[in-house]
């Protein structure tokens, strides 16, 4: 049914919209829909940026071969919107801030990622649009504390929970807007997926936080890790769990969380790298931090305090919706962490662990 559908959309002529098209998930998105044969819309926040869509095309080997336009709009504006949505077959939601350093106050973040996310759906309904698919986050699912920590679809997290960051409770208010308005308005349908840390190779220059700890830990900036749980997926699997959501019928209404399999510590991801990168072996994080200890530090450390509010806990989380459901089959985590550290080589960066085992 997966390969019919996305023979079916390419041979229609109807373009995805894609938004978010110059990040990390977005451009590998863009990559896998153009070179299914689907022509595909991308919107960028500023034109002069399409350059970085075109750049990542390139370092995929794929060829648009005029099936790529842009459109410039903001999740900032409502301007754009409408142009963007008209006459596509789908819409791909991905844009959501992301902050590199912590924001001075929460709405600088959940202001940008609920009304955006509104802004999107509401030009889609308005286009007759038939289906967007929202990407959320396992942070809009999992980070608030519950007994055994096994989470499925079903979970929330509660927005007002001790020390939960900014980031994740814009996730959360965003998502849960979005399944707010479609249920009140009607007239188009929503799936959301909520990836744990996605991982894996890079087609942009600028790597995603996940993508960044496995760079500063081969460069030697993290010689020590914080005690952290948590789940990865390869943002490979990340775009296949998306287009499955888009056109599979059963999909409509529903959450799909996407996770490789059992949660891993940062540790766990530092002995992966060690293994498969012996000559980084020196610079590796070779001390995991202590809850007690990690608590101390996010006192004068904001890098620490997601680690904090965790408190050690590991996450038990289930991908069997998203298998059943849609046949989704990701890679192991394995897999992922060395493709990325790869990825990070391939593209020029040195690090200590060029040599593979």
């Amino acid at each position: 049914m997966y390969t019919a559908g996305i023979e079916k959309l390419a041979s229609a002529g109807k373009p995805v919209l894609v938004t978010g098209a110059t990040g990390y998930l977005g451009g590998q998105t863009v990559s896998h829909l153009l070179g299914a044969g689907v022509r595909v819309r991308a919107a960028v926040r500023e034109e002069n940026r399409s350059g970085e869509v075109l750049e990542a095309l390139r370092r995929a080997g794929v060829d648009p071969a005029g099936r790529l336009e842009f459109v410039e709009a903001s999740l900032d504006d409502d301007r754009g919107w409408a142009e963007a949505a008209d006459g596509v077959a789908h819409v791909l939601h991905l844009a959501s801030p992301f902050p590199h350093t912590p924001p001075e106050t929460e709405d600088e973040l959940i202001r940008p990622a609920r009304d955006g996310a509104l802004r999107v759906i509401a030009a889609a309904r308005a286009a007759g649009v038939p289906r967007v698919v929202m990407t959320s986050s396992f942070a809009a699912v999992g980070y608030t504390a519950k007994p055994g920590n096994r989470y499925s679809e079903a979970d929330w997290t509660d927005p007002e929970t001790e020390g939960l960051p900014a980031y994740h409770k814009s996730k959360v208010l965003a998502e849960r807007a979005a399944w707010d308005f479609v249920r009140a308005e009607g007239g188009v349908e929503l799936a959301v997926v909520n990836p744990t840390g996605i991982f894996g190779p890079m087609l942009g220059d600028r790597p995603s936080a996940s993508v960044g700890l496995v760079r500063a830990m081969l460069s030697g900036q993290m010689p020590v890790v914080p005690v952290m749980y948590f789940g990865v997926v390869d943002v490979r699997d990340v775009v296949d769990l998306h287009v499955r959501a888009m056109l599979s019928p059963e999909a409509a209404g529903e959450r799909f969380l996407g996770v490789s399999g059992p949660a891993v510590s940062l540790f766990d991801v530092a002995g992966i790298l060690r293994d498969h990168f012996p000559a980084a072996a020196d610079v590796l994080p070779g001390t995991e931090l202590t809850i007690e200890e990690v608590e101390e530090a996010a006192m004068t450390q904001p890098a620490f305090r997601e680690a904090a509010a965790l408190k050690g806990r590991i996450p038990v989380i289930s991908n069997e919706k998203a298998r059943s459901v849609l046949g989704w089959r990701p890679r192991n985590v394995t897999r992922t962490v060395v493709d990325t550290a790869d990825s990070l080589i391939g593209l020029g960066l040195e690090l200590p662990g060029a040599v593979r085992a």
